[in-house]
């Protein structure tokens, strides 16, 4: 017999659902990896998985309750049990507070009863050739290469009683890569995002890292204090990820964060950098394309599983530096009187005049003096009503004088709030896809610019290495 087909679970799901409303969403993944340490592969493999989440809501005389359940590698002759737990889930439980409508139909995904998209070893035809190159010249120049390659394809297949059947098929790779001196006192790292890995330059990758090993020969002791700072996309993307997270309505219009107004409301319209910068996601990115509608297993501050199914569209949430829109379900929509916002699974930062926008290397040139940060991580939240964070600088801090990397300095803490950062942001480069670092392993989609940031704090030398 023929394994049951993700579309099936969900039919029979519904099917079999009791409830006043269903939502059942069917997900199959497959994920390639690949690891290295000191120049030479160590594992590699391929895994499969599937997951069924059943959403059940009950209509009572106080409000319509949610019960939701997820079981790993569901057959269908389990099915039955795990929408009874989430019927019986809902009635147990309380008035959602959320709960709204479910979506309505429309047309179907034209692949919804399709097999699901599925990766392979095959992922890395190219990019693990190119590796071994990169441990070939890594040897030679005394340097050893560590790092890992992951790709993952999800399938996800959604269904409800108001007649919903979508799909949507997200690949989602990275590549971290790790180059050390032979002595292991110095290091460097450079990471990357893909769908496909055709687009992975792994000697370009490696390059930037044997130059950096080089500026790390001479090393520099500076004291904490405030500097002028060049951000790399990946950095900037880490800060700006957790201030999208950070962007939800309802809590700014409660009063709870950075985004509330002094005397109630939020802080819509208002100007948070003088240059014209703007923050938006869009599902329809290219080379960043994410779901177009909502597809979540579970409600929290920003996300319903009532608003499964709604078509996602593009979003500026900061539009010429001004604050345009903030996070929304239809409940906090309806709360704040704000626009139907929800989340977008890809962010972009960049400034208006992309064609005229300097490299990285260019803004390097141009700065007398100050420090070129490699990349950020333990990144911690110390106060969300200015959005202050903290974290560690990582993997190569420099200092640049009159146009040139002169050397390597100690590593730092820093206390910032990427709200303060964009008011400060000096100079502006051209956007490029890249990878957050420290937030890497739950947002890959993002492309963002260096910044040279005038007086950026770092609060104390970090023993860090």
């Amino acid at each position: 017999m023929n394994p049951v087909k993700p579309h099936e679970l969900v039919e029979r799901a519904l099917e079999l659902s009791r409830a006043d409303g269903c939502v059942v969403i069917a997900d199959e993944d497959s994920t390639a990896n690949l690891r290295w340490a000191g120049n030479g592969l160590t594992t590699n493999g391929v895994t499969r998985g599937r997951r069924l989440t059943v959403i059940a809501t009950v209509d009572g005389a106080e409000g319509t309750a949610s019960g939701v359940v997820s079981r790993e590698a569901v057959t269908l002759d389990e099915v039955e049990s795990l929408v009874r737990a989430a019927e019986a889930a809902a009635r147990d439980a309380g008035p959602a507070e959320d709960a709204q409508p479910l979506i309505p139909s429309r047309p179907a995904s034209a692949d919804f009863t399709a097999p699901p998209a599925e990766t392979s070893a095959e992922v890395f035809a190219a990019f693990a050739p190119a590796l071994g190159e990169a441990f070939a010249r890594a040897r030679k120049n005394g340097e050893l290469l560590y790092g890992f390659a992951r790709h993952e394809v999800t399938s996800s297949y959604l269904g409800t009683s108001t007649g919903l059947r979508l799909r949507h098929d997200q690949p989602t790779g990275t590549v971290e890569l790790n180059a050390k001196t032979a002595d292991l006192t110095g290091s460097a790292w450079a990471g990357a995002a893909t769908r496909d890995f055709t687009d992975v330059d792994v000697t370009e990758l490696h390059t930037g890292l044997t130059r950096r090993l080089g500026w790390g020969r001479k090393r520099i002791d500076l004291p904490a204090g405030r500097y002028e700072t060049l951000l790399p996309p990946s950095a900037v993307a880490d800060l700006l990820v957790y201030l999208s997270w950070s962007s939800g309505g309802r809590d700014a219009a409660e009063g709870r964060t950075v985004f509330s107004k002094a005397g109630g409301g939020t802080r819509v319209g208002e100007r948070l950098s003088p240059l014209p910068l703007t923050l938006r996601s869009d599902p329809a990115e290219p080379g960043l394309e994410a779901a177009p509608f909502v597809l979540t297993h579970s409600s929290g501050d920003n996300d319903s599983v009532f608003d499964n199914g709604h078509p996602l569209t593009a979003t500026d949430w900061i539009r010429d530096g001004e604050l345009a829109n903030l996070l929304t379900t239809r409940h906090s929509a309806g709360l704040t009187g704000l626009p139907l916002h929800p989340p977008v699974d890809n962010l972009v930062l960049e400034t208006a005049e992309q064609s005229s926008a300097p490299t990285l290397e260019e803004m390097i040139a141009r700065t007398e003096r100050g420090l070129l940060l490699t990349c950020l991580w333990y990144i911690r939240e110390v106060d969300p009503a200015t959005l202050l964070l903290t974290g560690l600088t990582r993997d190569g801090v420099y200092l640049v004088e009159d146009g040139e990397v002169v050397g390597a300095v100690n590593n730092f803490r820093f206390n910032e709030s990427p709200v303060d950062i964009l008011g400060r942001i000096t100079e502006v480069g051209r956007t490029e896809r890249c990878l957050p670092r420290e937030w890497g392993d739950w947002f890959t989609r993002a492309a963002m610019p260096p910044v040279r940031v005038a007086d950026f704090n770092m609060s104390s030398v970090s023993q860090a290495s």
